[in-house]
């Protein structure tokens, strides 16, 4: 089945650019120029992933993606031409999997593309074993990409679940946000550590929404996050 791609941005020129280079290699790609129109799209459409501008006229990117997060996980990646670091931990805040500021190169867009995808795929030759991971009450189903709290589901976006994944296949272990960085997206630089704040605060309140009182990540101060042992607080 073709991978497609929903490219959302109000400026013509740089949509006919992604277009030209995503179909060269081999998405399927659909568009839209503003807020209202990517909805609409969506519903449409049904894309594997959205290119989310920030700044459009009539709904922006944040708006956009606040409203896809109360009904849908699908992975987003927001476009911003300010290096405004308020805007982009927002961006991660309402949902957004990952960010790049304009100007990028096409083999970074392509990068981070693959690597929000290849959270939401199933691992090659994996067990029964390895597709059900638990922590007491907490469950995580890597084969349907489902996680539970109880009977509570969890709705995470794939960079939320690849960190659930990693901390349940590592209990105890301590990861610096560069670790975690490198899991999740493939990559991992100076600069890019508050992402992975942003993911963790959206994580935690996803599960405390589930079941209050819970405490499954915990902070290592000066160090990173681990999976706690008890699972409360």
């Amino acid at each position: 089945m073709q991978r497609s791609v929903l490219i959302v941005d109000d400026d013509v020129r740089l949509r006919r650019v992604l277009i030209d280079f995503l179909q060269k290699e081999n998405w399927q790609t659909h568009e839209a120029a503003d807020g209202i129109e990517a909805l609409k799209a969506v519903a449409r459409c049904h894309p594997s992933i959205i290119i989310l501008d920030l700044a459009m006229p009539r709904l922006d990117g944040m708006e956009v993606c606040r409203r896809l997060r109360q009904t849908s996980q699908l992975p987003i990646l927001m476009l911003t031409a300010r290096d405004d670091e308020v805007d982009k931990l927002l961006g991660l805040e309402l949902g957004a999997d990952d960010y790049l500021v304009k100007p990028f190169s096409m083999r970074e867009l392509a990068a981070r593309m693959k690597a929000i995808l290849r959270r939401t795929q199933q691992k090659p030759g994996s067990t029964q074993e390895d597709f059900l991971l638990r922590c007491q009450d907490l469950v995580l189903d890597v084969r349907r990409h489902t996680a539970f709290i109880g009977e509570s589901e969890l709705p995470l976006t794939p960079i939320e679940f690849s960190l659930l994944e990693l901390f349940l296949r590592h209990p105890e272990q301590v990861f610096n946000r560069l670790q975690l960085l490198e899991a999740t997206h493939g990559f991992a630089f100076e600069g890019y550590e508050r992402t992975i704040d942003a993911h963790i605060r959206n994580l935690r309140r996803k599960m405390e929404t589930a079941a209050p009182g819970t405490k499954y990540i915990q902070t290592v101060y000066g160090i990173g996050y681990r999976l706690g042992g008890t699972g409360h607080v």
